[in-house]
């Protein structure tokens, strides 16, 4: 049974357009609607209920849009309100953004793991209980991205102050020895070109949970029956709840991001 409804994929702002691309490189014949709230953006710090509350609307929205399935392309939101939302909208497929610490446990050597993320997402209950179950016996070091939203969001992911700030975020870990380390916030890939300048001469592996959301997304629309029947190039919209210089902000970003 094929499906030519959309996929849904949401986040605060320009940050998930790092899980629509690997969407996009994985499923090209499917449709997508991005929502890039973009006037709420950063959720960062923000309280939970208030996070719910805006990721509520935002899938809300998307399934007004009449998407199969959404993805939840924002560690802080997952982090706040997948339960509730996969509640709400039952039974709707939804996915979340997963803390990569898993793999980068069973990868490291050095015994030590750096997870760099917004402070809600180290706050919550998802990334306490991954990281209580696979960092037994290994070092896990969490440090927020202090500005890093903010430098994606205003377009200045290659000035000297975004290379300065990848540089304090991750100078402790690199004194501890860590040897992977973990994009917990999918504004942060966005940063990978200045963050391998910084690594450079290092052996330490950084982690995008990116691929695998794309993965997981496949594979639920194929265990719900949901694929396109359709052969030629997925149609992508953009949504905001900004104005419309930020939705063509979002268009850009994503086209150019697929280069």
């Amino acid at each position: 049974m094929a499906n030519n409804a959309p996929i849904g994929i949401y986040d605060s702002g320009l940050g998930g357009l790092t899980v629509w691309r690997e969407v996009r490189r994985l499923l090209p014949h499917e449709a997508l609607v991005y929502l890039g709230d973009g006037k709420n953006c950063p959720y960062g710090s923000r309280p939970k209920e208030e996070i719910r509350a805006l990721a509520d609307e935002a899938v809300g929205t998307l399934v007004a849009e009449g998407c199969k399935l959404v993805v939840v392309a924002c560690n802080t939101a997952t982090a706040a309100a997948i339960d509730f939302l996969r509640a709400k909208y039952a039974p709707l497929p939804i996915v979340g953004m997963e803390p990569a610490v898993k793999p980068a446990c069973l990868a490291t050597r050095s015994g030590v793991v750096g997870v760099l993320a917004t402070e809600r997402s180290l706050d919550g209950d998802l990334f306490r209980r991954t990281a209580a179950r696979y960092g037994r016996g290994i070092e896990v070091l969490t440090v927020p991205g202090r500005g890093f939203v903010e430098l994606v969001e205003q377009d200045r992911e290659q000035t000297p102050e975004a290379e300065a700030c990848v540089r304090a975020a991750v100078g402790g870990m690199l004194d501890r020895g860590v040897d992977q380390i973990v994009l917990g916030c999918t504004h942060y890939p966005f940063l990978l070109p200045v963050l391998k300048r910084v690594l450079a001469g290092r052996d330490v592996t950084v982690v995008d949970p990116s691929p695998a959301v794309a993965r997981r997304v496949a594979q639920l629309l194929d265990e719900y029956g949901l694929r396109t029947a359709d052969k030629g190039p997925g149609r992508c919209r953009f949504l905001t709840f900004a104005d419309e210089a930020y939705r063509l902000r979002l268009e850009k970003k994503a086209m150019e991001s697929l280069v």
